[in-house]
Formats: C-alpha cells, structure tokens, sequence
C-alpha cells in the first residue's frame, strides 16, 4: 500500500511539472514552440518508461542495482575520456563534419560504452573485487541468518520442536523448488514415500500455522541456483546466494555444502550432540517391509523412516510386530534401532500397548528422502 501511495506521489508531481510548464509557455505565448512539444514529449515518455519499470520489475535486487549504478558511472568516465581522442581525429585527419555529427557520434559512443560497462559489472559481478579492492556486490544480511530447509529437514519434523522452543530463532526459507519437489514425493507411487511426503506436507501446514515460528515460501531464483541442476545444487547454490544456512538431514547434501563452503545445520549432528537414545527394554510395534543383510534378519521403518532392524522377522514380511529394542546406533547419516522379535500384534493383542515416545528429538529420518 505504502509503494503504490509512493507511485501516485510520483505521478502527480510529474503532471505538476509538465503543468507549470506548459503555463509557463502559455503566459509567454509560444505554445507553437518544438521545444515546448519535446520537452512535454520527453517527459511524459520517460515518466512512464519508469513507471512500468517499476511495475514490471518487482523484485529489484540491491546488488543489481549496485551493479548498474557502478557499471553506468565507469561508462561516463570512458566515455568522457574517449570524447578527447574523437577531436583529435577529426582534427588530425580533416574531417569536415557539422558540430551535430559529432556531437551525436559521442552519444552514440557514450551510450555503447555505458551498455558494455553496465553487462560486463552484472555478469562478473562476484570477480570485481579481484580488479577493485573493497568493492564487492555480496548480499549483506542484518539480524539473524535464514534457515534454509530441504525436504529431509521437512519430513524429519524435528527442526518445528526446535524453533518452538526458541532454540532457532532464525526465520525459516523453504525455497519454491523444494515444496514443489515435496509435493512429487507425496505423489509417488511408492506408498513409503507418499506417507513421507504427506507427512512433510503435513508439518509444513503446522509450522505456517504457529505464530512462534516464523516460515516463508521464497519463489527467488536466484542466476546461480538457475544454472545448476538437480534440487541438491540448487538448494547450495541458493544458500549460499541469500547468506543463509542449509538445514537437512542428508548427510551427503551436508558435506557437499560444506565443501562449497556453505554453513549446515545437520539435524542428525544436532540429535548425535544430545545424546538421547532408545532405552533397551522398551517395545515398540513395527511392520516388517523388507529382508535384512544378515540371516533371519527384517527391516522396517517408523513413520519418520528411522530403520528399525529385528531379529528373527526374515520370514515375517509384511506382518505388524512386536519387538523390544535391544539397542541403536545414532550417526551422522541417520539412526538405527535394534530389537527381537517378541510376536505378532494381532495374536498377541496388544495393538493397544504402549508405544515408545518417537518423539522428533529422538527419532529421525535416515538419508535424503530421495535415495
């Protein structure tokens, strides 16, 4: 609202001069004037050449301005300097010309040069400080750095009970990009990812809802992140660009990052940091999805895809069980429970027994959802 009471100020000031002025050529009667017609001309089409500027161009970036500005003023300096050689050579050579030939011959110059200074700035900006010292076009972020989160940070759920309890009070980015990439996950045809994507979905939807958190969907593509592909580059390629750090909880993600020199909160590091394991003794009810490595070994997953490896279930596929944790293995790449088999929920009865509290700061998801 404030921009577009801007934008009429503009507006009404630019028909206030045009109307002084053309009072003024009415008083003086020289109305039939061309100057007066170029001068209203001129003003008016540059009025609204930077009115739709404005408008179409809503996502102006200070370092591209900053670009522009700094390009334009080197190309008036060249241009200025190079006006002097032109007099020499029309001088030297006899070149019989009118004053206006030349003169627009060193528009024309000045107008080339500014254009190539102006393109060369913004397509090099991230090398000027090489040939100027202390000059650079580098976004500078004030307060605290953005979290930049990806899909594993997402459906691992942990990071919302984090910034709930003022842990972070950093503001949350969830590029464009990646809802959509959450959004094909929750539409796959593998139910184990489908539930995983709808699950993100799900914990995205709560943490817009709470007012404690602050989340923002960010639809900037920045020149960098466009000439990458895959969601993993592009995702360091847009931290790196609005200053922010990367959240995940995928262990390859994270130490690519780290090698293109990008700051990474691993979810998993943070949980290994904790120290907050599975206590042995305690039972728990998963399905068994697959056959193990070792012999007569099953694997199942928990809803946040924390593998859960049990003894005895080999020949168990497909059946909800009933195990005791025996022991886990918490690693930068993910976690691991360890149990035995006890039997089966249905024979048992005891679908209605106690769970084991899964809660975020225990429990997370075991590598890029995309593996």
């Amino acid at each position: 609202m404030l921009l577009w009471i801007f934008r009429s100020i503009f507006i009404v000031v630019v028909l206030a001069v045009l109307f002084v002025n053309a009072s003024s050529e009415v008083l003086t009667k020289a109305t039939n004037s061309p100057s007066w017609w170029a001068v209203v001309l001129i003003g008016v089409g540059l009025a609204v050449f930077v009115f739709l500027l404005d408008i179409f161009t809503p996502k102006k970036k200070l370092s591209a301005l900053a670009g522009v500005f700094f390009g334009l003023i080197v190309g008036i300096i060249i241009s200025g300097v190079l006006a002097y050689p032109i007099d020499m050579i029309a001088g030297s050579y006899k070149i019989n010309l009118i004053p206006e030939a030349f003169l627009a011959i060193k528009w024309m110059l000045g107008i080339c040069i500014c254009y190539l200074t102006i393109s060369t700035v913004m397509r090099t900006k991230d090398d000027v400080r090489f040939v100027i010292p202390y000059v650079e076009f580098a976004k500078q972020t004030k307060g605290a750095r953005p979290l930049i989160l990806d899909t594993s940070a997402i459906i691992d759920g942990r990071i919302a009970d984090l910034c709930q309890s003022k842990l972070f009070d950093s503001p949350l980015v969830v590029p464009r990009f990646v809802l959509n990439e959450l959004q094909l996950v929750a539409d796959s045809a593998d139910k184990l990812k489908r539930n995983r994507g709808r699950r993100g979905l799900d914990i995205l939807n709560q943490m817009q809802s709470n007012s404690v958190i602050e989340v923002e969907i960010d639809d900037t593509m920045y020149a960098e992140a466009e000439e990458v592909k895959g969601v993993d580059q592009k995702l360091v390629m847009f931290t790196r660009a609005c200053n922010g750090r990367l959240a995940t909880t995928d262990y390859n993600l994270s130490k690519v990052a780290q090698v293109r020199e990008v700051d990474v909160v691993n979810i998993n590091d943070l949980a290994n940091s904790l120290k907050v394991v599975a206590l042995p003794g305690e039972t728990m009810e998963v399905k068994i999805i697959k056959a193990g490595e070792e012999i007569e070994q099953g694997i199942g997953y928990l809803d946040d895809g924390t593998m859960v490896v049990v003894e005895g279930a080999r020949n168990k596929i497909g059946r909800e069980l009933l195990i005791s944790i025996t022991s886990s293995l918490q690693t930068s790449a993910g976690k691991m429970i360890f149990g035995k088999f006890e039997g089966f929920v249905q024979e048992t009865g005891v679908s209605n027994r106690r769970k084991p509290q899964r809660r975020p700061a225990t429990t997370h998801t075991s590598g890029d959802i995309r593996n």
